[in-house]
């Protein structure tokens, strides 16, 4: 089985595959401080529970956005699954994605990763709307080259601003609505109207700056864990793939697997 990595600023996701299918998928959160040694002691866990072990692993891949949490998760993978990780973004990996914008290597690997993901599943042109800390859109051309995107702040990052900057607005968790009635009549259906048809209105005004922009009727995809919420309200969203991600990830290995070599025992 293949396990893969997806390290962000919040959470980091561990996914193991057989062939195309993910068989098991666990969140912890990030902390760039963690040890191989106690990811080891919490993944191990989580194998035994579901029946498997450490041997079932043949190969691994790793996509992260905190650079300082690179250096255990690939020693977790050598030190304990006996195999060199292939990393998204190190230059001996081939994306096969013509990426153009003025510096490459400034491009988070979980949105070259999706770049990929999304054009061998659906085929460009389209935009990528990606719910993480960051509300991240990535456009993808016709000939499948990632062409740049717009990066704004996170849906929860903005309503933990909000809460600390404003001393009587109380922490709130986003919710869709139950109807589209827009005002709010106390502060918390306000602050929630707020926060929800804002980020409506933000995603559905990109894509159609996107659009015309690039003139033509891209299709979007959103991915992310608050994803879901806002399809169906964002008329501009077409489809959404939670594990559009992990789907690029085991691409990327697949293209580049003759670059994994397994790790000799110590001796």
């Amino acid at each position: 089985m293949l396990l893969a990595i997806d390290q962000g600023n919040t959470n980091t996701v561990f996914a193991l595959l057989d062939g195309d299918a993910i068989i098991r998928k666990w969140r912890i959160s990030t902390d760039e401080k963690r040890t191989a040694d106690e990811y080891m002691v919490w993944i191990s866990a989580l194998l035994k529970l579901s029946e498997m072990s450490v041997s079932d692993i043949q190969g691994a891949v790793i996509a992260t956005v905190v650079p300082q949490g690179k250096l255990n998760l690939v020693l977790l993978c050598r030190r304990y699954f006996q195999c060199d990780p292939l990393v998204v973004g190190d230059p001996n990996v081939d994306l096969g994605v013509d990426v153009r914008v003025h510096n490459p290597q400034e491009v988070g690997a979980d949105r070259l990763v999706n770049a990929v993901a999304a054009d061998h599943i659906y085929g460009g042109p389209l935009v990528i709307v990606d719910f993480g800390t960051a509300t991240t859109f990535d456009v993808i051309g016709g000939d499948g080259a990632y062409l740049g995107g717009v990066i704004s702040p996170g849906i929860n990052l903005s309503l933990k601003a909000l809460h600390e900057a404003a001393a009587k607005l109380p922490r709130i968790a986003v919710e869709a609505p139950l109807s589209d009635r827009v005002t709010g009549r106390s502060t918390l259906e306000a602050m929630q109207s707020g926060v929800f048809w804002g980020y409506v209105g933000l995603v559905d005004g990109i894509n159609e700056r996107l659009r015309a922009e690039h003139a033509t009727d891209m299709k979007v995809i959103a991915t992310g864990g608050l994803a879901k919420i806002f399809y169906g309200r964002a008329k501009s969203i077409d489809q959404v793939d939670h594990d559009l991600t992990i789907a690029g990830m085991r691409l990327l290995f697949i293209k580049n697997q003759h670059k994994c070599t397994p790790v000799p025992d110590e001796d």
